[in-house]
């Protein structure tokens, strides 16, 4: 599935990741008992974006690792509303980046170089930004 451009890790996880971060929230709290639209509401998008990801037309590209999925389930209770889905998608995407699980899902949609290595990169952390708007 590789294509034969270099794309960053911040396009993978804008691309493929978060949309697959959805699918396994938008899961979990239909399983919680929520409605489709009311998961959309808490996600900000439409009940039928949330009615692709559970029929796979959306977000079908790959699956998580075990680990990756258990932490999503381990969390997916504290999803709430809107502010509480953008903490733990943070949270979720950090952990992804912090096992590396980044790299495996870039390596399947870029042409990543041989000795790419996330701690030079600067893709495995996300330093905080002291930056005023």
């Amino acid at each position: 599935m590789v294509n034969n451009r270099l794309l960053h890790p911040q396009e993978i996880e804008t691309f493929y990741v978060i949309p697959t971060i959805r699918k396994y929230f938008a899961e979990a709290l239909l399983k919680q008992g929520l409605k489709q639209k009311d998961i959309a509401a808490i996600f900000g998008v439409t009940s039928a974006a949330v009615s692709q990801y559970f029929s796979e037309k959306r977000a079908n590209e790959f699956d998580f690792s075990d680990d990756v999925l258990k932490e999503i389930n381990k969390i997916a209770s504290t999803v709430k509303d809107q502010q509480s889905y953008l903490m733990q998608t943070q949270r979720i995407l950090q952990f992804i980046r912090q096992s590396a699980t980044i790299c495996k899902i870039h390596k399947l949609f870029s042409d990543v170089p041989n000795n790419c290595d996330p701690d030079i990169i600067g893709c495995r952390t996300h330093a905080r930004a002291n930056v005023k708007f």
